[in-house]
C-alpha cells in the first residue's frame, strides 16, 4: 500500500527477478482493472512483457484510486490539467509512486510506463507531467476525444450498449461488475428499453455518475473537451510510442489522433512514433496474433509487436540498441507485410475520389448527367440495423463476439431494404490505399435528424481460391458514423430542415490496405448501427438523453450521387497505384 502525498494508499504489486542483483529499469502499468493490465500473471508467464522479463526488469503493477484494494475516490475519466502541479491527479500519483520506488527498490534510476486501453491513457498523462526519472512511455489503445472518436460517442453519436455496461460496471461498486440482464441476446433488451430517458428511470436511478454526466452534456462542451488527451497533449517530454489497432472497436481513433498532434510539436527532439496493426483492441497483447476473425494475418504480429516493444525500452531504459527507431511501423492489410514509413500518415498529391454511381455502381469517375440522382431508403427506430451478428452478448463475456465486430462479414446487412449497397466492378490490379479516408455524404431526411453510417468494404473474389470459404466476403476496411444535428458544430446542434440536401463529410479513420487485382470495392450506407450507437430519434430534441417513445418517427433518407450532387470517398491511394 504506497502512500500518495495526500496520505492514501494505493495498492501496488512489485515483481523483482530472482538472482538478478544489478540495478534494473523499471516498467509500470497503473490500471482501474482487477484482471488486465495489472499483473495477474508473474511477467515471466505474461505474454505482453515475458521476452522483457527475461532480460531483467522490475514489474510494478499499481490500482488508481478508488479501484480494487486501493484507498481513495474513484473518478472516472476525470478531467486533466496539464498546467496545474499542484493538483492531485493521476500525473501526481505517478510521480509520488515513482519517488517510492525509486527509494525501495535495486533499480537503475530509469522508468518507463506502458498500458492498454485506460491504462495506457494513465500512461500518456504520467508523461505530460513527467517525473525525471520517466523516460520512455507507450500509451496503447488510447482514447482521443470520448465524444468525436472514441469510447462514448463517435461524430456525436452515443454508443450505448458499451456506454451502458462500462459505466455501470466501473462505478456500480469499487470492483469490476456486470449489469444483470434478464436475457442473453440484447438486441431486443435494448429495443424494448427505449428512450435513452429510460436508463435512470428504470435502471440506474441516477447512481451511476458518469452516465448522469451524458445526460448534462449531449454536446460538445467544456467537460468533454477537458476529458480529451488529444486537446491536452502536445510537446512530447519523453519518448513515447503510441500503438494502434485498425479494427480496434474501442479506440480506434485515439492512437492515431494523439500522434497526429504531438507531431506537430515534435520538429527538433524526435520523441514520437506510432505502431498500427491489423488487430482489435489490445490484441497485441496476446500471445498469438494471426487472425482477427475470418481474416488471416498470415504472421504472429503479436509476435511481432513484442519485439518492437522491447527495442523501444531495451534502448530507453538500458541504453541497448542504437535507438535508430523507425517514425512509423504500420502493417498492410491485403497485402500482409509490415511497412516503415517516415511519415505517417503518407500524403498522396490528390486523393482519389471515389464516386457512388447510378445503379448502385461505383467508380473514379464523377457522376454524369444522364445518372437518376438519388436512391432512398426507410428508416424504422422499431427494426434499426444490426452492428453485428445476432445473439449480442454482453459486451464483455466469455461467448462475446464484441472484440471482432468490425471484421465480421457485411452480408449480414447489405440485402436489407434500409442498407444502400454501392459495388464497384472487379479490379485490375491493386489499388494501395494508406493514410485517412474521409466520406462525403450528399443526402436528405424527410426528419429532423438523422445518422449517417458510411462503411468501406473490400468484397472479395466470387471464388477465392486461396481459401474458398472467404469468397465474397465482404470485410470492412474502414466504416463510422455522424449524427447530423453536428453538421455544422458539436458544440452548436442544429435541426436538419426535412428534404433539404446537405453535404455531411467525415472521416472514417487512417488505412493501410490493398485492394488486390480481382477483389472489389464496396460502400454501404445507412441510417442506424444498433446497439451499439443508440437510435436517432430522428426528430430533432435538444436533449437526445431526454427523448421520449413520442419522438421516434420512421424516416425517408435520400443518398445523391448526381453531378450536382455527387457522394464520394477520399481514397488516399499511393501514387504508383493511380490511374
Amino acid at each position: 500500500m504506497v502512500p500518495m502525498r495526500d496520505g492514501i494508499k494505493l495498492y501496488t504489486k512489485i515483481y523483482t527477478p530472482v538472482g538478478i542483483k544489478e540495478p534494473l529499469p523499471i516498467l509500470l502499468m497503473r490500471s482501474p482493472y482487477v484482471d488486465w493490465n495489472i499483473g495477474v500473471l508473474s511477467p515471466e508467464k505474461d505474454s505482453y512483457v515475458q521476452n522483457m522479463a527475461k532480460e531483467g526488469y522490475i514489474f510494478v503493477y499499481q490500482n488508481i484510486r478508488g479501484k480494487q484494494k486501493s484507498e481513495g475516490e474513484f473518478i472516472m475519466e476525470g478531467a486533466f490539467d496539464k498546467n496545474n502541479r499542484q493538483v492531485i491527479d493521476e500525473a501526481s500519483d505517478t510521480y509520488d509512486l515513482i519517488d517510492w520506488l525509486l527509494k525501495n527498490t535495486n533499480s537503475n534510476g530509469r522508468v518507463g510506463q506502458l498500458g492498454i486501453s485506460y491504462p495506457g491513457e494513465l500512461a500518456l498523462i504520467s508523461a505530460i507531467k513527467p517525473h525525471p526519472a520517466l523516460k520512455a512511455v507507450s500509451p496503447q489503445g488510447t482514447v482521443g476525444d470520448f465524444f468525436l472518436g472514441d469510447d462514448f460517442f463517435h461524430n456525436g453519436a452515443f454508443r450505448l450498449s458499451f456506454a451502458f455496461e462500462y459505466s455501470y460496471g466501473e462505478e456500480a461498486i469499487k470492483g469490476d461488475t456486470s449489469f444483470p440482464f434478464p436475457m442473453y441476446d440484447l438486441y431486443g433488451w435494448y429495443l424494448d428499453l427505449g428512450p435513452l430517458s429510460n436508463v435512470n428511470k428504470k435502471y440506474f436511478h441516477g447512481e451511476i455518475p458518469t452516465w448522469n454526466d451524458f445526460i448534462k452534456h449531449p454536446n460538445y462542451d467544456k467537460y468533454w473537451s477537458s476529458k480529451a488527451p488529444v486537446n491536452y497533449s502536445d510537446t512530447p517530454r519523453v519518448p513515447i510510442l503510441h500503438v494502434g489497432g485498425y479494427w480496434d472497436q474501442e479506440n480506434m481513433n485515439g492512437p492515431e489522433a494523439l500522434y497526429g498532434k504531438m507531431e506537430k510539436y515534435d520538429a527538433t527532439r524526435h520523441y514520437n512514433y506510432i505502431v498500427l496493426g491489423p488487430w482489435c483492441h489490445g490484441q497485441w497483447y496476446d500471445a498469438v496474433a494471426n487472425h482477427i476473425g475470418d481474416y488471416l494475418m498470415e504472421r504472429n504480429t503479436a509476435a511481432d509487436f513484442q519485439e518492437i516493444q522491447k527495442k523501444w525500452f531495451d534502448y530507453w531504459l538500458k541504453g541497448k540498441g542504437d535507438g535508430n527507431f523507425t517514425e512509423a511501423e504500420c502493417f498492410q492489410t491485403g497485402s500482409n507485410i509490415w511497412k516503415k514509413y517516415s511519415v505517417w500518415p503518407g500524403k498522396p498529391s490528390d486523393p482519389e475520389k471515389l464516386y457512388l454511381q447510378d445503379n448502385k455502381g461505383l467508380s473514379f469517375n464523377k457522376p454524369a448527367d444522364g445518372d437518376n440522382g438519388f436512391d432512398s431508403y426507410v428508416s424504422d427506430p422499431e427494426n434499426p440495423v444490426v452492428y453485428r451478428s445476432r445473439p449480442i452478448e454482453l459486451t464483455y463475456s466469455d461467448s462475446s463476439e464484441w472484440e471482432t465486430w468490425l471484421v465480421e462479414d457485411q452480408r449480414l446487412s447489405d440485402h436489407r431494404p434500409d442498407v444502400l449497397t454501392y459495388k464497384s466492378d472487379t479490379l485490375i490490379h491493386d489499388i494501395t490505399v494508406t493514410g485517412e479516408v474521409l466520406a462525403h455524404l450528399f443526402a436528405s431526411t424527410s426528419g429532423s435528424d438523422a445518422d449517417w453510417v458510411v462503411k468501406l468494404i473490400d468484397v472479395y473474389p466470387d471464388i477465392y481460391r486461396k481459401d474458398v470459404t472467404m469468397s465474397q466476403y465482404e470485410l470492412t476496411i474502414a466504416a463510422d458514423i455522424f449524427r447530423g444535428r453536428f453538421r455544422s458544430s458539436f458544440s452548436k446542434p442544429q435541426p436538419i430542415t426535412p428534404g433539404r440536401v446537405e453535404e455531411y463529410s467525415f472521416g472514417l479513420h487512417q488505412v493501410n490496405h490493398v485492394f488486390k487485382k480481382g477483389h472489389r470495392i464496396m460502400v454501404q450506407i445507412q441510417s442506424s448501427w444498433f446497439p451499439i450507437f443508440d437510435m436517432n430519434p430522428q426528430t430533432y430534441v435538444p436533449n437526445i438523453f431526454l427523448a421520449t417513445s413520442k419522438d421516434f418517427q420512421r424516416s425517408t433518407q435520400h443518398i445523391y450521387h448526381s453531378k450536382q450532387y455527387p457522394t464520394y470517398i477520399d481514397l488516399p491511394v499511393v501514387s504508383e497505384d493511380k490511374k
